[in-house]
């Protein structure tokens, strides 16, 4: 019966963001908050997803940097101030700490991971923009087990 508990309460953690990032992060790149994040214009923002979530929308004024194409030299080059702040996100903030964790292997000194990534940007009600650089509903849900985190907007699965 404990065993059972166990297995429904770890199923039920993962239903939400807070979940999520429980299970999977390590925090070894500090979150900053969303409303944090809002209210601030201080920090450079790179974006951790794949290319086609980038191209659906994205947090304005984001550099695109990947996840799985990741080139920690292409940054040093576009970044070359190691103490610059930068803020990175993901979909919900999963692939953004093992970018952050790069970052911060090559000496950045201010990195700091969105809690929640862009799902939580945009379900607090935050703006995005699509690829003209204009305000869209759309945000790629990433695929349908990670899309049930995306509580506003219009789910997109392919761009």
């Amino acid at each position: 019966m404990l065993l059972l508990g166990l297995l429904l309460a770890s199923c039920l953690g993962q239903q939400s963001i807070e979940g999520v990032l429980r299970q999977y992060n390590r925090e070894t790149v500090p979150y900053i908050q969303v409303d944090e994040l809002a209210n601030s214009s201080a920090y450079l923002l790179m974006d951790t997803r794949e290319k086609e979530e980038f191209e659906v929308s994205r947090l304005e004024n984001s550099l695109w940097v990947g996840h799985s194409n990741f080139k920690i030299e292409k940054v040093v080059q576009q970044v070359p101030d190691k103490d610059t702040p930068i803020v990175v996100y993901c979909s919900v903030g999963v692939r953004s700490e093992d970018i952050g964790e790069e970052l911060k292997k090559a000496g950045y000194t201010r990195v700091k991971n969105l809690y929640g990534g862009i799902f939580a940007w945009k379900n607090q009600g935050n703006t995005v923009v699509g690829p003209d650089g204009k305000a869209t509903e759309k945000v790629h849900a990433y695929s349908k087990y990670w899309g049930r985190l995306l509580t506003n907007g219009d789910k997109v699965y392919s761009p």
